[in-house]
């Protein structure tokens, strides 16, 4: 008797410690809600800089600063004043050519001088000169050679005339309701525009690397007729500045238009499209975009939360 209730006792104690174990086993795999990860984010605060235009002098007679991540001016000077905007052009030059998906590695040729039926205008590139339509097309947009924009428009399918109709349709495309164009190069004083009209360019050349890529390349060397390199450099020196963030750049001067720049860049961490048009003195559009620059930087900096509550920069416990 003695033996059984021992086997009993000795049972029992087997099958407690058996559900302790599987207790103990249980619990190891229960998640502790107190750490879980929840499925949804916290929403971060938007940075925004509080910026002062009666702050920003330019000399320009034109300039625009468009911020685009608010898809907002945050400087607008003149900006829906039409004039003309000289080698800009080259802008809608090259995305023209671009969405024809021609090969860039096919050589044309500067053949027909047609400057001098524009207006008087320098090239180092000799008639007779052939290089691949990818050099002609960095030529066009880094140096602004008009002669290497000319090669490219009677390369173009249907010729010139068929390129300068791509270019006004692009214009309308992109919504530019106050531009046209008349010629590749921007020589053409009729060629014309507003700072509002070519932020639209500015945005939309933006997507094509390569013509990021060639409008900030800051030099290039490629063979003239008689064997000889020369070198090309940038028309815009801000592309040599390694304290500059610079995305896209183009410049353009004909006495119409005066001095122009336009850019994408991003200062302050803000990704922006800066227009300057007729600008007095040589370098007065490389100055007015260094105002520009110090202007942005010297902001305060604030933030503002999701639902609507304002913290400036550091206030962060």
């Amino acid at each position: 008797m003695k033996k059984q209730v021992l086997i009993l006792i000795l049972f029992g104690q087997a099958l407690a410690l058996t559900a302790a174990h599987a207790e103990t086993g249980a619990n190891s795999f229960k998640v502790d809600e107190s750490s879980a990860v929840p499925l949804s984010f916290k929403a971060e605060p938007r940075r925004v800089l509080s910026l002062k235009a009666s702050l920003l002098k330019v000399r320009s007679h034109v300039a625009l600063v468009f911020d685009e991540q608010t898809q907002r001016p945050i400087y607008d000077k003149h900006g829906q004043v039409v004039m003309p905007i000289a080698s800009i052009t080259k802008l809608m030059t090259a995305m023209v050519v671009l969405d024809a998906h021609l090969p860039m590695d096919q050589e044309i040729t500067v053949d027909e001088d047609h400057l001098n039926k524009i207006k008087r205008a320098k090239s180092r590139l000799r008639i007779g000169t052939t290089l691949t339509r990818g050099e002609m097309l960095r030529l066009a947009l880094m140096a602004s050679e008009n002669r290497a924009a000319l090669a490219l428009a009677r390369s173009y399918p249907g010729g010139t005339p068929a390129l300068v109709a791509a270019m006004n349709a692009k214009a309308r495309a992109l919504g530019m309701e106050n531009t046209q164009f008349f010629e590749p190069t921007g020589l053409d004083s009729d060629n014309v525009s507003t700072a509002q009209d070519l932020v639209k360019m500015v945005a939309a050349a933006g997507r094509y690397t390569l013509i990021h890529q060639y409008t900030t390349t800051a030099s290039l060397s490629v063979d003239n007729l008689n064997g000889r390199t020369m070198r090309f450099g940038n028309t815009n020196p801000l592309v040599r500045n390694a304290s500059w963030d610079i995305g896209l750049s183009k410049t353009g001067f004909i006495n119409e238009a005066g001095q122009c720049l336009v850019m994408q860049a991003t200062i302050n961490h803000h990704p922006v499209i800066i227009v300057l048009l007729d600008s007095w003195g040589k370098r007065t559009r490389v100055g007015d975009a260094n105002r520009i620059r110090k202007w942005m930087e010297r902001a305060p900096i604030r933030y503002v939360e999701p639902h609507g509550g304002i913290r400036l920069a550091g206030d962060f416990h």
